[in-house]
């Protein structure tokens, strides 16, 4: 293991966010979205068979042999905390291990806007963190709860798979639940939060029907969720929540999403000038108008409603890129490359302004 924990130290001080391991090729780091490989002797799989055996909980182990695959924490002492996933290729272990920093970064730190901590505000309701793989979701998402436990009287329990981030009370009283460790499985740890007098509850991740239908469940009756989702959009998040659902049935869930949705933030992770990343936000409120929307089923509309949102704290992905770029932290190439709209965007930088329909505006 002594190899295995210079591995993973290096990593830390290199400022790596993944570590890439596999038998027979070289160890890989993903550093500011680069892979580089370093100089380390070469995996084989008698070392991968035993660093597999000593990292992988004891409770997981039935479920790796079964499964060949699983997610679970890994933390060394004075190194750092790891999410890992062990899983097998071409026959033999693999690892794939995220670097979750120590501390939650601040709302400043990340580059978030105010209206993200309006959401983590909300008295009730659910708020969705969304974006693809790698786009900071839970780190977003970590921030909202310790923005609430340091300035509000609150009981929060999250159900993840794995823990990533470990929260220390503060204002707040904060009870995290594993899958597999300290809970069965989603269901059952979901079945029975609400008796666990919970103000927010935290769902690692939005999976299938009967989570969705649980947060709502929760919302209706007064509690805050906080969950993530895997959609590129803002407005996708809605459309991908109702396949959820049979067809015959979504039209209950619109009504009742409609009522209980307090926000989705999208974000995807763009490189900065000065060789970092920030993310450029997507931010949806349900405003008036968005919840007519939902509630008359006009999803196309969703789109153009947060455009024009910025009173209601929304705001597109362009013009999230467009700020982003006025302000000096990144170039026009990036923004262009990360745009939902990359000819708009042009147009944008060139002065050109246009509304829903076409037309000049500015």
């Amino acid at each position: 293991m002594e190899l295995f924990n210079k591995i993973l130290k290096a990593s830390a001080e290199g400022a790596a966010s993944d570590i890439h391991i596999k038998v027979g090729t070289p160890v890989i780091f993903r550093i500011s979205r680069e892979l580089v490989s370093i100089e380390c002797p070469t995996p084989t799989e008698q070392w991968m068979n035993s660093v597999v055996e000593k990292i992988v909980p004891v409770h997981l182990k039935k479920k790796l042999d079964e499964d060949r695959e699983v997610d679970f924490s890994y933390c060394v002492p004075d190194i750092g905390r790891f999410r890992t996933n062990v899983f097998q290729q071409r026959g033999s272990w693999a690892l794939a291990m995220r670097h979750v920093k120590a501390s939650v970064p601040s709302f400043e730190q990340l580059g978030l806007l105010e209206s993200i901590k309006t959401l983590a505000e909300s008295p009730r309701g659910i708020v969705l963190v969304a974006g693809s793989t790698g786009s900071g979701k839970s780190t977003t998402l970590a921030a909202m709860i310790e923005h609430v436990n340091a300035n509000f009287k609150k009981h929060i329990i999250t159900l993840e798979d794995p823990i990533e981030f470990v929260f220390e009370d503060n204002q707040s009283v904060i009870e995290q639940r594993e899958i597999g460790l300290d809970t069965a499985n989603f269901y059952g740890a979901l079945k029975h939060v609400l008796r666990q007098d919970p103000d927010i509850i935290m769902l690692g991740e939005m999976r299938d029907a009967i989570t969705f239908t649980a947060a709502m469940s929760a919302a209706d009756t007064g509690h805050l969720v906080f969950s993530t989702l895997h959609t590129t959009t803002a407005a996708q998040s809605i459309t991908r929540i109702l396949d959820f659902f049979k067809a015959d049935e979504r039209e209950q869930i619109r009504r009742q999403l409609a009522g209980c949705l307090r926000g989705v933030v999208c974000q995807r992770m763009v490189p900065t000038v000065d060789g970092k990343m920030t993310p450029a936000l997507e931010i949806m409120t349900n405003s008036p108008l968005v919840k007519k929307l939902l509630e008359e089923n006009r999803l196309d509309k969703l789109t153009a409603a947060v455009e024009t949102g910025g009173d209601d704290g929304m705001i597109t992905f362009n013009q999230s890129l467009f700020n982003l770029v006025k302000s000096g932290r990144i170039t026009e190439k990036e923004a262009l490359l990360k745009a939902s709209n990359a000819q708009a965007l042009e147009m944008n930088f060139k002065g050109i302004f246009l509304n829903e329909g076409g037309r000049i505006v500015s």
